[in-house]
């Protein structure tokens, strides 16, 4: 080998170690600092407490707050949360402690020490200390199932399915309380059904939507799921993922607790103002839909124990109950629990006679259509049913009759959210369900006062 043909191979090996070294100093460079991608997302709302999550571009990021109320100058001194890791999705639950009942406090999200501005007010509406000092509140809770957010690699052939995101602007505009999201919160879809990757790319995906970034950080928001965010299509017990889809639903949506001890589930419950709600789980429990008679469940018995516990404890003049699908509808169609459990539905309505329970109103989405029911019951209060979908999937007619279905409730073919207003005197207590088009117009509203949910007593 001669001298120049040695020093020219190592006058290439010395340019391929310093390029390398360069190219190595210039990733450095040019890191950008770590920053939101979704959030914040107000969740878990009490007297005193609060969460805050968010999603960060990246694993082992410091996210913290920077809170102070904003109704009373002298007490409007900044405080910062203990900082919280994000985990490997980037995500992070930020508690807040010991605020102070029926106040305003503005927060800004500190990401490694660095503030992360939002173009709306970012705010924690902590929950007023009314008891036995004044009325209940006047509480507004938004509702909605069926959220569909397109990606075009992945959808259906043809037209787009989900519909514009715009909706959640509308609700923003309404400034609820809170919101119920009650089932279908994402689409999986055939991509994502098989893998923890999938799933979590799909609750990642829908959650990054700009139109939805101001709802999350204004309102509190609680979730059940329905199968579409849980598994495959009227996906049941038998779904091999289905702690794999627990875990991401829980990673998204926050709460203070999920299930009871030795039963895992989403279903939990919330205090409102005066209403107590109870999320229920109609997936991880379920028996397949063409299971035996004899071993149908949408709940399973110990999660039907539960909430037969739950409401009998409660003293709430209101008992929301959300559940991904109807119940009180009778036709035997799609899956309403008349068609999939008939025996243990029949079980519930009965216990909640039985055990002369007050004030119990069903929430439930699914349908891709909106509605009012009411059931008569000889002797007893009638129960009201109100569906809510869908907020941005496809939605069309309903292809049942349905007897229970309240006149001039019904909305079909077109996008759609509804929101519980409760009001009055403790006395006198009222709950006004409305449903509302995309563009915030008000389609239909029906009041029912708790003094008409009551059990004839003598």
């Amino acid at each position: 080998m001669t001298v120049p043909l040695r020093a020219a191979r190592l006058s290439a090996r010395l340019a391929l170690v310093l390029w390398l070294a360069g190219a190595a100093h210039a990733q450095v460079g040019v890191l950008e600092p770590a920053r939101l991608v979704a959030g914040p997302m107000l969740a878990d709302v009490t007297h005193r407490t609060a969460m805050v999550w968010v999603q960060t571009d990246r694993p082992g990021t410091a996210v913290s707050l920077r809170l102070a109320l904003t109704s009373d100058a002298e007490r409007a001194r900044p405080v910062e949360t203990p900082p919280v890791t994000t985990d490997a999705h980037g995500i992070a639950t930020v508690p807040v402690g010991l605020l102070e009942p029926g106040q305003t406090y503005g927060y800004t999200v500190l990401v490694d020490g660095r503030e992360e501005a939002r173009p709306y007010p970012t705010e924690i509406r902590t929950q007023p200390l009314w008891q036995w000092r004044t009325d209940p509140p006047e509480v507004t809770i938004a509702i909605g199932s069926c959220y569909y957010a397109n990606e075009t690699a992945y959808d259906r052939p043809g037209n787009a399915y989900g519909g514009p995101p715009t909706v959640f602007e509308s609700i923003a505009d309404l400034r609820p309380d809170a919101m119920i999201w009650l089932g279908d919160n994402v689409y999986l879809r055939e991509v994502d059904w098989w893998s923890a990757a999938g799933i979590e790319h799909r609750y990642a995906h829908a959650r990054r939507e700009p139109a939805l970034q101001r709802l999350l950080a204004t309102s509190a928001h609680y979730a059940t799921w329905d199968d579409h965010d849980f598994g495959p299509n009227d996906s049941d017990r038998s779904y091999v993922l289905k702690d794999v889809a627990l875990d991401a639903f829980a990673r998204y949506w926050p709460a203070a607790s999920r299930g009871i001890d030795g039963v895992p589930g989403v279903f939990t419950q919330f205090q409102w103002g005066d209403a107590d709600v109870f999320l229920l789980d109609n997936r991880y429990h379920r028996a397949p839909n063409r299971a035996p008679a004899g071993e149908r469940t949408l709940l399973g018995p110990a999660q039907m124990q539960w909430l037969l516990d739950a409401l009998t404890f409660s003293r709430a003049p209101f008992k929301i109950v959300a559940i991904g699908g109807q119940v009180l509808n009778p036709a035997e169609v799609y899956e309403t629990y008349a068609n999939i459990a008939p025996a243990e539905r029949q079980r519930l309505l009965d216990e909640i006679a039985a055990r002369e329970i007050d004030g119990v109103v069903f929430l439930s989405g699914d349908r891709h259509h909106a509605e009012l029911n009411r059931l008569e019951r000889p002797g007893t209060y009638p129960l009201y049913e109100f569906t809510s979908s869908a907020l941005s999937a496809g939605s069309g007619q309903p292809r049942d009759v349905n007897p229970l279905r309240v006149e001039g409730t019904l909305v079909a073919g077109r996008n759609n959210f509804g929101t519980l207003a409760f009001a009055g005197p403790r006395t006198d207590r009222s709950l006004t369900m409305r449903t509302f088009a995309t563009d915030g117009t008000l389609l239909w509203e029906h009041t029912v006062a708790a003094n008409d949910l009551r059990t004839p007593r003598e």
